[in-house]
């Protein structure tokens, strides 16, 4: 049994089913397409939303410290997803790594894993474009009925019509075509690329000294929710459950670590980029560096508009510029945000539909869902279907609390990246590689450390449900996946054959 489940796919057959014409995806990415991906996805939640929420809750002003350990631990990552992506440029990123290199048990669980992620990711993502947009409307005198803004507290049935209209929207423009989806990402991607700078540039005149002391406030001990709501790290060696001073940054930073998520989508569409070898690369790297430095900068500049306890939680970059007295800029920012994550959910949403194809393309899921569209070379039904089940959890279910999960997601698959990267090394060294992780196996190593800490610094609830996730997927496998695998279908011919003595 332990051979069927850490039985591989070698990288060669992962890139011949790629030429299969039903399950052919098009080649029309550049490198410039996919940095314009990654940085799509990667600015959004984390800058305009989360930066208040750390600053506030665990970090103070040191929340620009908490951007650059999350950003370091992504860059570690990212020199693996590289080497990977350049060597294997197909379809599922994490998931089809880990099937070249650790089997097929370990892929389906990082498939599972990635599912998981990315859907509520989007969904996240979905709820708070919602709520900006409703800011947006009441500021011009517009009001949706509260049945239809997913707040309806009389009755406590609401459905968000704006997030699911989005997210159905998304999907029609992912199912058409990569390369319209490119072309609509950079055009938003400039505007709020733009109202970044903006907020960096303006806020700079309004920064007030005082408001960066303390730059590390005091630990404070916590007391709400119990336990469950501690980070992990804290309950495993049994220190006090705590806010603030230096294991505030790192908590903060597994908090933060959620407004990177989204360049490790750039190598799924390493199939549809016309020289993936070179570019995919280019396009993980690039964006990383580019998102670091201007999260950096705007914590930097926000919290020294406004004092860090002040922060609001739901639009600290707004609300900053509001009590300066300038709500003109308030508006141009609540703009951007909303602009900006219309992006970020369909690229979540593209890295979502990539992997569920691979699976399904590789059986562990039904093999229909890895029809491409005749005429856009799209998968469209994997596309379709996503798009409408998250559509309906994000037009239903408030998913703020489970915003955690989509981080321990990603990191559980940085961990496993990291690992192949080292197993692939010695298990294939012939295998070309267009660029290569420096330092193996030390990179990838501290790549594993520093994902493993930041996930500690979970709370105990997120590492609970993630749990029962991973154990609804063991029986989802060995109930379906394991038999309907194209390896396992592989390997009973040979099997009969060798029983028969056929040559």
């Amino acid at each position: 049994m332990s051979n069927t489940l850490f039985r591989t796919k070698n990288v060669e057959q992962s890139i011949r089913d790629t030429e299969e014409p039903e399950h052919a995806l098009r080649k029309s990415l550049s490198a410039l397409d996919l940095t314009v991906f990654g940085v799509g996805v990667i600015i959004g939640t984390g800058i305009f939303v989360l930066t208040g929420t750390a600053a506030r809750n665990t970090a103070g002003p040191a929340v620009a410290v908490s951007f650059v350990v999350a950003g370091v631990v992504c860059a570690l990552a990212a020199l693996c997803y590289a080497e990977f992506a350049s060597a294997v440029p197909v379809a599922g990123s994490a998931y089809t790594f880990s099937y070249a290199s650790l089997g097929e048990f370990p892929a389906w669980i990082i498939g599972w894993d990635l599912v998981l992620e990315l859907a509520l990711g989007t969904a996240v993502v979905a709820v708070g474009w919602s709520g900006y947009i409703h800011s947006l409307l009441d500021n011009a005198g517009w009001h949706l009925p509260e049945y239809l803004s997913g707040r309806d507290g009389a009755s406590g049935f609401g459905f968000d019509i704006l997030a699911a209209a989005l997210v159905l929207v998304l999907t029609a423009i992912l199912v058409v075509g990569m390369k319209l989806s490119a072309r609509v990402t950079s055009v938003v991607v400039a505007i709020k690329v733009a109202v970044v700078l903006v907020v960096i540039i303006a806020g700079a005149f309004f920064i007030k000294s005082g408001n960066y002391d303390p730059f590390i406030p005091k630990e404070q001990p916590v007391t709400a929710g119990g336990n469950l709501k501690a980070p992990l790290v804290q309950l495993m060696f049994g220190w006090a459950p705590s806010n603030f001073g230096v294991m505030g940054i790192f908590t903060a930073a597994s908090v933060v670590f959620f407004a990177f998520i989204g360049f490790d989508v750039v190598a799924t569409a390493a199939e549809e980029t016309r020289n993936p070898q070179r570019d995919v690369p280019r396009g993980i790297l690039g964006s990383l560096v580019i998102c670091t430095a201007l999260y950096v900068a705007v914590s930097i500049v926000v919290t020294g508009m406004q004092k860090y306890s002040k922060l609001s939680v739901d639009a600290p970059l707004a609300d900053a510029f509001k009590s300066t007295g300038h709500p003109w800029f308030a508006g141009l920012i609540s703009f951007g945000a909303a602009v900006g994550l219309t992006t970020v959910c369909m690229i979540l949403l593209l890295g979502q539909s990539r992997v569920f194809f691979a699976m399904s393309r590789d059986g562990l899921l039904p093999r229909l869902f890895s029809r491409t569209h005749p005429r856009f070379r799209t998968p469209y039904r994997s596309t379709i279907l996503l798009g409408v089940v998250i559509a309906v959890i994000a037009g239903f279910t408030s998913l703020s609390e489970l915003a955690e999960l989509v981080n321990i997601g990603t990191l559980f698959a940085f961990v496993v990246v990291a690992l192949s990267v080292i197993i692939l090394r010695r298990t294939r060294p012939d295998l070309h590689r267009a660029f290569r992780t420096p330092l193996v196996p030390l990179v990838p190593i501290l790549s594993v450390l520093a994902s493993l800490w930041l996930m500690l610094n979970l709370p105990a609830e997120t590492w609970l449900r993630f749990a029962i996730w991973m154990a609804i997927g063991f029986l989802v496998y060995f109930l379906y996946g394991r038999t309907h695998s194209r390896l396992a279908r592989d390997e009973q011919p040979a099997q009969a054959e060798g029983a028969s003595g056929t040559p």
